[in-house]
């Protein structure tokens, strides 16, 4: 099967149901499929051929979705990208994409002098554009099968990669994903997320299974509550931000039709979980996914008593910790952490390699580091890249983080070593605050983390900032 056949075969089984509901209104399954079905009429009029590569640029929207849909229609290679990426990144991911035509909705800063041709809808109008290295009589992948989406890693620690996944990969994902959420036509999810980040095992997922995709226009705490209790909402897909922000929210409204409360992105400390709960009476659950693998691991079955936690491994897949030498460790270590099971990514885009020659029989090495109780429990201890070794301490910048985070003055912040003449690597912390700079003093940070972290994780330096580089996945860029 193809991705779009799973939505056609939501709009043959819940035809008059809602799928998405955004500024223009609601939209029914049977609606999404026509404007699906049009739109990849136009593009094949327009030259998009089997296996071009097309990029979809914009704001989270109704059109956003069905232009991705549509591309995959043509049986052509998507890449869904943010209206946010600023144009020297954006330039740079399509020159090293080597993509063949790109769609966008007017709303990014991309500067095409390429002729441009206008498609019309009824609430946007959006551009098309083939580039000058057009090569549309070539396969835009050849090393993959069936080829269907590409995604461009955050580049959080270094050079974004192109994870390139077939329908067969997505499928299985998504049939996997399932197993746990079990979502269906019963189902109204909250969207606050960007969509170029999170498509695959979210909003495919969703419509593949009858769900209603609920796009809230902006994402401050009483907007989210506000959508969240007028359509009866029951899943809320989010980050560690939301969740802050609706812990703070001072409305005391509760949102009663929620079932589930997921964060994902980046890890999220207990304390923002009990706060959360004690706001709404509702359990964050982590959510761990990887692009080149999915959504394997989600915390359901230790959300109240463990929040920080990433969970349990899902029923198809398989997780290790192994050392340097590859030596399976024990419960309780940490170490490297791997993962195989069904919908690994199939190549990566450039320099171009297929699955066989990046899997390690079969597992992926995702280079975060991490450590499992015996009851299978899955703790996130840090990315190995960004691992600060303190006189042969291993100090994890979101263990630090997480910390810095609970005191009231610090809206963001980011931690990372720095070498002393003396002393070898140290730890230190760049701060953004909540209130001006004039009115705190960088001392009282290092008080606070003196009760609650060993001596050596505590910052020796602590650097005011006025901004942190983060992704438009919402991941900090680090060193």
């Amino acid at each position: 099967m193809r991705v779009p056949d799973f939505l056609y075969q939501s709009a043959q089984r819940w035809p008059d149901n809602p799928a998405i509901i955004d500024e223009w209104g609601a939209l029914t399954y049977a609606q999404l499929e026509t404007l699906v079905m049009e739109m990849a009429v136009n593009l094949k009029m327009l030259g998009i051929t089997p296996q071009s590569g097309v990029a979809v640029i914009g704001r989270n929207s109704r059109y956003f979705i069905a232009q991705c849909f549509a591309v995959m229609e043509c049986s052509a290679v998507v890449l869904p990208l943010s209206n946010q990426i600023k144009t020297d990144e954006m330039d740079e991911i399509i020159r090293t994409a080597g993509l063949q035509a790109v769609l966008d909705d007017h709303t990014s800063m991309i500067h095409f002098t390429n002729t441009q041709k206008l498609i019309r809808l009824p609430h946007q109008d959006w551009r098309f554009v083939f580039l000058n290295h057009a090569e549309t009589d070539k396969p835009y992948v050849p090393h993959v099968k069936n080829p269907a989406f590409i995604r461009f890693t955050s580049g959080t620690t270094g050079s974004a990669k192109g994870i390139i996944l077939s329908h067969q990969s997505i499928a299985e994902r998504t049939e996997s994903t399932h197993k746990i959420l079990q979502l269906g036509p019963q189902d109204t999810v909250v969207w606050v997320l960007s969509m170029a980040y999170h498509f695959v095992v979210s909003i495919i997922l969703y419509l593949r299974y009858g769900c209603c995709i609920m796009l809230c226009d902006e994402f401050l705490a009483e907007t989210i509550i506000d959508n969240t209790n007028r359509h009866k909402a029951t899943f809320l897909y989010c980050s560690p931000m939301h969740i802050r922000l609706l812990a703070n929210d001072k409305s005391y409204r509760k949102m009663p039709s929620l079932r589930y409360a997921i964060s994902t992105s980046v890890s999220i400390s207990r304390e923002q979980c009990q706060a959360f709960f004690n706001r709404f009476g509702i359990p964050v659950s982590q959510a761990y996914g990887i692009i080149e693998i999915g959504l394997p691991v989600i915390n359901f079955g230790k959300n109240k008593e463990s929040p920080e936690a990433i969970g349990f491994a899902l029923p198809d897949y398989q997780v290790q910790i192994r050392d340097d030498n590859d030596t399976v460790l024990p419960p309780g270590e940490t170490g490297n952490l791997l993962i195989r099971g069904p919908g690994m990514l199939d190549a990566y885009l450039y320099p171009p390699r297929c699955r066989t020659e990046i899997l390690d029989n079969g597992w992926f090495h995702t280079g975060d580091l991490a450590s499992i109780n015996d009851d299978g429990l899955i703790r996130i201890e840090g990315r190995k890249k960004s691992m600060i070794n303190v006189s042969g301490n291993k100090v994890f910048p979101e263990e630090v983080e997480a910390v810095l985070n609970q005191h009231p003055a610090v809206k963001v912040c980011r931690v990372s070593g720095f070498m002393h003449a003396f002393l070898g690597e140290r730890v230190q912390a760049d701060i953004v605050l909540t209130n001006e700079p004039e009115q705190f003093e960088p001392e009282e940070l290092i008080t606070f983390c003196r009760k609650r972290l060993s001596l050596y994780k505590i910052p020796q330096k602590i650097t005011i900032v006025e901004s942190l580089p983060i992704t438009y996945s919402e991941k900090l860029v680090r060193y």
